[in-house]
């Protein structure tokens, strides 16, 4: 029964289809250049929220739809748990071999931040109420860890810059070359960008051999008849996102579905409107829907007329990048909202919490990607693929730990203002954290210990701790 649950979790998540997690990236990607951000900001804003928006959705509707958090707040650790134990420590183990460093400013300071976090979440949790200004104070944390990481870039670069200055101007007194003007005229083979960091792997084919080439396309066709099947599985999942998602990218640009997708789309949100808002009269909800589809049959035929069938718009492209983006957005809620009515049923009907499977099932089913991802990345990229894939396993859960309970305490606590919200009570929540926070120790005392070389030493230590908290969580519930 747990893998046919985790089974359909996977199919409703959707970034377990490769397709629409392409488009997301591309469309942060896109955002990140029109809006002018480094690397190092796209990655803590518009990537984090990318891969961790199924965790913050789950979180809010957690608090807000069903009242109880504690399947928001068990998904929300048990995922930051899963991800800075198991996938560091698997990390680490597979990259033994090639003796990698990571850079040791970036690693404690993200570390000692979400052990902070960590620590103001576990006294909310002690005091078990929070007003209002106290979840803003906490969502604050967030912005200050943005601040910080954009200060520490802008202290290196002015650092680089000036060692460039430097080295620019004694070559060119001693060889009588121009000046430089800065350290970036030099090249820098060490940057890579953040977002779009793998390139995808080629089949090379040995073209002398017929027999091989006979065998790779027996291959190819069997993954065609393969790739044909998931496409038609999929496809009931896949066509209301593509009909309601606007998609501007050169490779999938379709100026039929761009129409229909502006035309649709506030329709959609209209419809997520009526089932948030209770108590709303059937004349309420008819303006609503009317009002949607004139705004939508406006901005259809604007997309109409303003829109060439051979490519996508080169002009004004900001207004789709941020419609595409905020209806991703609501696709994410819209099935986080389903998959925590589904957890909520499969505990009612085995008769195990839904605190228990959020911890484990739809932690595991959100932290799959994040699995794959960062150890690809790792194990090829390098030195930089693996600074990344470290630096993307802390700021993450941070990001889903901060913004995704903090959003969902600052919703909370507005509906009680001016009175303060009671937090649920859950005391396998002090476990979790004080297990979590074990494995940042143990990640910030030994790898500084190895000079910030990733070594199984430290992989299998963070397993351990991982498999000792499970162990003892699942003891407990055949106990009690």
């Amino acid at each position: 029964m747990a893998a046919q649950i985790s089974m359909n979790l996977q199919i409703m998540k959707p970034s377990a289809c490769m397709s629409k997690h392409k488009q997301v990236a591309g469309l942060k990607e896109s955002l990140s250049k029109i809006l002018k951000l480094s690397p190092t900001i796209a990655g803590v804003t518009l990537l984090s929220l990318g891969n961790g928006a199924s965790d913050v959705f789950s979180s809010i509707v957690s608090f807000t739809r069903s009242g109880d958090g504690d399947v928001g707040l068990n998904s929300v650790l048990g995922g930051a748990f899963f991800v800075s134990s198991i996938v560091v420590g698997v990390i680490s183990i597979l990259i033994t071999p090639q003796q990698i460093a990571v850079d040791e400013a970036s690693f404690v300071r993200d570390v000692i931040f979400f052990l902070f976090s960590l620590s103001s979440l576990l006294a909310i949790i002690v005091i078990g109420r929070i007003n209002l200004w106290g979840a803003i104070s906490f969502l604050a944390i967030y912005f200050v860890y943005v601040g910080t990481v954009s200060a520490t870039q802008l202290y290196k670069r002015k650092n680089r810059e000036l060692l460039g200055d430097r080295f620019s101007t004694s070559l060119a007194a001693s060889k009588n070359l121009p000046v430089l003007q800065s350290f970036d005229d030099l090249g820098d083979s060490t940057s890579t960008p953040l977002l779009g960091y793998v390139d995808e792997d080629k089949p090379i084919f040995d073209t002398n051999s017929k027999a091989s080439l006979d065998v790779h396309q027996e291959q190819n066709s069997g993954f065609s008849y393969l790739g044909t099947l998931i496409y038609i599985l999929e496809l009931p999942l896949y066509l209301p996102r593509r009909l309601t998602i606007p998609v501007v990218s050169e490779e999938r640009w379709s100026k039929p579905y761009a129409v229909i997708s502006v035309t649709l789309a506030p329709v959609l949100l209209a419809a997520l409107c009526n089932t948030q808002r209770e108590n709303l009269s059937s004349r309420g909800k008819l303006v609503t829907y009317m009002t949607a589809g004139l705004i939508g049959l406006v901005l259809g035929n604007l997309a109409y007329v303003s829109t060439k069938t051979w490519g996508p718009p080169k002009k004004c492209l900001f207004p789709w990048l941020v419609g595409g983006f905020f209806m991703s957005v609501a696709w994410t809620y819209i099935i986080a909202e389903e998959l925590v009515c589904l957890l909520e049923s499969y505990g009612n009907i085995l008769g195990i919490s839904p605190s228990i499977l959020g911890l484990t099932v739809l932690a595991w089913g959100n932290s799959l990607n994040d699995l794959i991802a960062n150890v690809a990345m790792a194990v090829n990229g390098g030195p930089d693929g693996a600074q990344i894939a470290i630096s993307g396993c802390y700021a993450g859960p941070m990001f889903n730990t901060l913004v995704g309970v903090g959003i969902s305490l600052v919703f909370s606590s507005w509906s009680e203002y001016p009175s303060s919200y009671v937090i649920p009570i859950d005391h396998s929540l002090y476990e979790t954290i004080a297990f979590l926070m074990g494995g940042l120790l143990w990640a910030l005392v030994i790898l500084p210990k190895k000079d910030m070389k990733l070594d199984r030493y430290m992989g299998i230590g963070l397993v351990a701790i991982y498999l000792c908290f499970l162990f003892l969580r699942m003891a407990m519930l055949l106990v009690f």
